[in-house]
């Protein structure tokens, strides 16, 4: 098996969790024959192809290892320093989604919906709202008002801006992606009648939320704005709703303050639940393959630099 080149590699799509680096596998329109070599002090294996005449790099968590931040960092800077010629990454995978009903017009996240992390006014595109001074009565003064994390790449926010201009029908541009993605099977849509949002009363007690099922060609939305990044696994629907508040945040996720400081990454994520304490993993392929299907799209929109390598 011949070896392949680090330095032929432009872009790198971080999956931290087994599922969505599946998901990233059958997006590819070609696996690259080969293996990079190793040396030791090498801790990660990559996989490599191509995506809309890209050559691409794959990387996702060892087995076994705990996901987070810290993680998160130790991988993003091995593969700085193993491709250096890396134009711009992805992280791409699921996360919290947080609706905002009370809002005009409604937040109405959905699972399955994607989540694309872009400033919003006065707030930066990822939060990370777990870092800070703790003030007391539950008030954390965040570091540098939250603009603490990297600008995602001047070229991905072109690309979403691009895909952005199609909003609401953003959607026609890659659901194909997922119609044709190898191994669909293992990344089926649940359906909206186990998608069940609750919402926390007055009197502390939560409630589900009676929403409209979507019509076919409306079902994925997406959804552009701020996402949190933080250490914890939140299961709390309260503090959810806190953060939202106070933040304006979107979704909830792990990985990028790990990884935007050391890798200029665009984050795209999709709904597989609101962060309370339903949650579970049933919604994982199908968010993991919309979030998968979303980033494709990007690539989609830029012309190549690189061809796949000889």
């Amino acid at each position: 098996m011949k070896d392949l080149r680090p330095e032929d590699y432009r872009v790198i799509w971080i999956a931290p969790l087994e599922i969505e680096a599946k998901a990233a596998l059958s997006m590819l329109d070609h696996w690259h024959d080969g293996k990079f070599r190793m040396a030791p002090g090498d801790d990660y294996v990559f996989q490599a192809g191509d995506m809309c005449g890209h050559n691409v790099v794959i990387a996702t968590f060892p087995t076994g290892q705990e996901y987070g931040t810290g993680s998160a960092a130790a991988l993003a800077s091995q593969a700085k320093k193993f491709f250096p010629n890396l134009w711009f990454g992805l992280l791409v995978g699921v996360a919290a989604g947080i609706p905002d009903l009370k809002k005009n017009p409604q937040q109405d996240i959905r699972l399955g919906d994607v989540l694309v992390s872009i400033p919003d006014m006065d707030r930066p595109g990822a939060v990370a709202y777990d870092l800070g001074r703790d003030k007391g009565d539950d008030f954390l003064e965040l570091l540098r008002q939250g603009h603490i994390l990297s600008q995602t790449a001047p070229v991905v926010r072109a690309a979403i801006g691009s895909i952005k201009l199609r909003s609401p029908n953003e959607a026609k541009l890659f659901l194909p992606f997922y119609e044709n993605m190898e191994n669909k099977e293992n990344f089926i849509d649940p359906g909206q009648d186990r998608d069940n949002f609750y919402e926390v009363g007055p009197n502390g007690i939560e409630y589900i939320v009676e929403r409209p099922k979507r019509p076919a060609a409306q079902r994925t939305r997406v959804w552009y704005g701020p996402i949190g990044a933080g250490e914890k696994l939140m299961r709390d629907a309260s503090k959810r709703d806190m953060l939202r508040d106070k933040y304006g945040i979107i979704g909830l996720e792990m990985e990028a303050a790990g990884v935007m400081n050391r890798i200029d990454v665009g984050i795209i994520r999709s709904t597989c639940d609101y962060a309370d304490k339903h949650k579970n993993k049933d919604w994982q392929p199908y968010a993991a393959a919309m979030a998968a299907a979303y980033a494709k799209a990007i690539l989609d929109q830029l012309s190549p630099g690189h061809g796949k390598p000889t």
